[in-house]
């Protein structure tokens, strides 16, 4: 039986007095998806440059594929694709001579860069601008094809670093298809992103990181099942009403206003039960709303619990 895609042990990096990356573990399975989550800050990135071998761990050590990053540098590079968060396409080239040009640098002979490189047009829809000059792409066209350009070899252990940052919702859609259909062929994916929907709808498992450090880690359903109960989401009609309402439901009710929203939040450990009581509570008080929802943990609400962080502050 293969061994795992990926085993970091006690992995560390510091920057001068800095502690960036604090004995880091992680064993990823072949053939899954694992979403690395965390604050700004928190070392998503930095793992995933040591384990890319873009720079040398301070102490620790991992291995990827089953070569060593450090003693073996090349052969970890020769079975992994990284696409950061930044394209990195030449701007005077045109989507599909960056794609050749990335198809003959990693050894693809003419034909075979022509054929791989009409396949990767294909597969992320590149066709309408594939002869447009980088630099006249939208960022999400751009980043279609810095994807692309990341797939012109099939890797064993495909990095993605915010791969959908800029991205429409049907370009998103594409990249997740496309996601899907890699792992289902063998290929292992390591996954940073700043959308909570994605990391849910895409990971078996799933890191949680505060200031170089695991916080948590399990499948999604797992990690929602640590937040606990469902919870009642109140959305008044405006800001007077938020005030109002947040009034006359707190000497009953144990309460969470979010005000930039004109939500208010409430536990319901019984569900159906708390729902009735907080409704009819809600007509008692004469405050016109905008809805009251019954709602199951979110991977929001896990980040907020387990990092004190709200998502906005993820990168």
């Amino acid at each position: 039986m293969a061994g795992p895609a990926i085993e970091a042990v006690r992995l560390t990096r510091t920057f001068g007095g800095s502690t960036a990356v604090d004995a880091f573990d992680l064993t990823v399975a072949a053939g899954t998806v694992v979403s690395l989550l965390g604050p700004n800050g928190a070392g998503k990135t930095t793992i995933v440059r040591m384990l890319a071998t873009l720079i040398r761990p301070t102490s620790g050590s991992a291995r990827v594929c089953g070569h060593d990053i450090t003693t073996r540098p090349q052969a970890v590079r020769s079975v992994i694709s990284l696409t950061g968060q930044f394209t990195a396409l030449e701007d005077t080239l045109t989507a599909r001579e960056n794609l050749l040009l990335m198809a003959r640098l990693r050894g693809h002979g003419k034909r075979g860069a022509a054929k791989v490189t009409d396949w990767l047009v294909d597969r992320f829809e590149l066709g309408a601008f594939r002869d447009q000059l980088v630099k006249t792409l939208s960022g999400g066209q751009r980043r279609r094809v810095d994807l692309a350009a990341g797939l012109v070899v099939q890797p064993r252990l495909l990095v993605l670093d915010e791969p959908t940052t800029g991205l429409d919702p049907r370009s998103r859609e594409t990249v997740w298809s496309t996601v899907r259909e890699l792992v289902a062929e063998g290929v292992t994916l390591l996954l940073t992103t700043q959308y909570l929907d994605e990391a849910d709808a895409l990971s078996d498992h799933i890191v949680l990181l505060e200031h170089g450090r695991a916080t948590a880690s399990g499948t999604p359903a797992q990690l929602k099942r640590r937040v606990g109960h469902q919870r009642i989401d109140v959305t008044t009609a405006d800001a007077t009403g938020f005030t109002r309402l947040r009034a006359a439901l707190a000497p009953r009710f144990t309460l969470t206003g979010v005000p930039e929203r004109l939500l208010l939040q409430l536990p319901a450990p019984h569900a159906a039960q708390d729902l009735a009581a907080v409704s009819q509570a809600v007509r008692d008080s004469g405050v016109p709303v905008e809805e009251i929802v019954l709602r199951s943990p979110t991977l929001d609400d896990v980040f907020l619990t387990l990092t004190g962080h709200p998502p906005k502050d993820r990168t």
